[in-house]
């Protein structure tokens, strides 16, 4: 965990990564609990080597940042996502050099989410972003489009549960749908070169973002695939460096060794790029044989949970815990329906089945933990034969 934290720490992530529920990219309608405090580290990198004959190099893009994800309610939470560290790569002439922000721009997110029915598979949500410019320099070569402007962004979120019980013992679908709205009016891309007409927005740059993933839980492991465009409704001035439409598709792996620990890793594809239409002139031009994205990106991270102190008890009893918590919010819907006054032999039939759930799942819970404890007992057993032999 220590190595994994460090290496996110010092080196960078994805500015559309983040904590919470959900994917590598894409958010789940689901919001962490009231009380729960959350941490997302991770990292981000892409690289390539530069072959001229006399002194070749390799050229490195990597980025930085942590989120904080607090749950302020039961359908509220709030994200606090700085970027630690985001390189530029940018130099005099026409070599790209290395330089970095550190740190680089933060973002906030206020989302509402877990919106559904009784027992319902879909959840829907809604979430505020705003990109505040606290880096030193934007407009940077092989990530999304900035302009160091005070950014807004509206985004919709739905998710659907196979297991509409327990959420995360199926597989699930996720999409969400963003509105970002980049505020450069009067924004100067090449602040070196005030008087070039092409570094200035003629108009708002709004951008359209959809990202559909989908994930499938197997034991300690969970495997996602996602895919995520970028669409300019308003295309940003030709001395930005990426003003074309994009789509990757990303594979992602979740090792969850306990309940208060998620490690992530992903790689991204380019799957679709439009052709390069920046204007290098006054821009630092990248060599020739360089895409104006990366084609692909290496990804690594890690979800700790800070509170509650609950999760760091020993995994079984975390998981009955939960499984009660779970199975008490159910039973007082359930309760709530018969005592509303709700009639008929539609209802009368779905009480009836939410019961029968309630006690096919306390099964579930009880041969968990007996597997449990017979692998405790198997492991104590091993030791002492182990320790006798000696």
């Amino acid at each position: 965990m220590l190595t994994a934290v460090l290496i996110a720490s010092t080196a960078a992530m994805g500015t559309t990564q983040g904590g919470g529920n959900g994917l590598i990219y894409t958010q789940s309608a689901r919001t962490i609990e009231k009380g729960h405090l959350q941490l997302f580290t991770g990292t981000a990198f892409y690289g390539k080597i530069v072959g001229f004959v006399s002194r070749p190099y390799t050229l490195w893009n990597v980025q930085g940042a942590a989120s904080l994800n607090l749950g302020l309610g039961p359908n509220l939470e709030l994200g606090i996502s700085p970027i630690l560290y985001q390189d530029t790569n940018k130099g005099g002439g026409n070599v790209l050099g290395g330089a970095g922000n550190m740190p680089d721009d933060l973002f906030i997110h206020l989302k509402i989410g877990n919106l559904a029915g009784f027992e319902s598979p879909f959840i829907f949500g809604g979430q505020i972003s705003t990109r505040i410019p606290t880096a030193s320099s934007h407009n940077i070569i092989y990530e999304p489009y900035s302009a160091g402007s005070l950014g807004v962004g509206v985004t919709g979120l739905a998710s659907y549960f196979s297991n509409a019980v327990f959420l995360d013992e199926g597989w699930s679908l996720h999409a969400n749908l963003r509105l970002w709205y980049h505020n450069d009016l009067g924004q100067n891309l090449v602040p070196d070169n005030e008087s070039e007409t092409s570094a200035y927005p003629l108009e708002v740059t709004t951008e359209l973002m959809a990202m559909l993933g989908a994930r499938f839980p197997a034991g300690n492991f969970d495997f996602s695939a996602e895919l995520h465009s970028r669409y300019f409704i308003a295309r940003p001035p030709a001395s930005a460096y990426s003003r074309e439409n994009v789509a990757y598709l990303t594979g992602g792996v979740y090792y969850k060794p306990n309940d208060w620990i998620t490690f992530q890793m992903g790689v991204d594809v380019l799957l679709y790029s439009g052709e390069d239409i920046t204007e290098y002139n006054p821009l630092p031009a990248p060599p020739a044989d360089f895409p104006n994205y990366p084609p692909w990106k290496g990804l690594l991270g890690a979800r700790i949970s800070i509170l509650p102190l609950s999760l760091y008890k020993p995994k079984d009893k975390s998981i009955f815990q939960r499984r009660s918590v779970e199975q008490r919010e159910l039973l007082e819907r359930t309760l709530s329906g018969e005592a509303t006054g709700e009639k008929g032999e539609t209802e009368l039939e779905r009480i009836r089945a939410a019961r029968e759930k309630l006690e096919a799942d306390l099964k579930r819970i009880r041969e968990l933990l007996e597997e449990e404890t017979k692998k405790k007992e198997k492991k104590k057993e091993g030791g002492g034969g182990g320790g006798g032999n000696g």
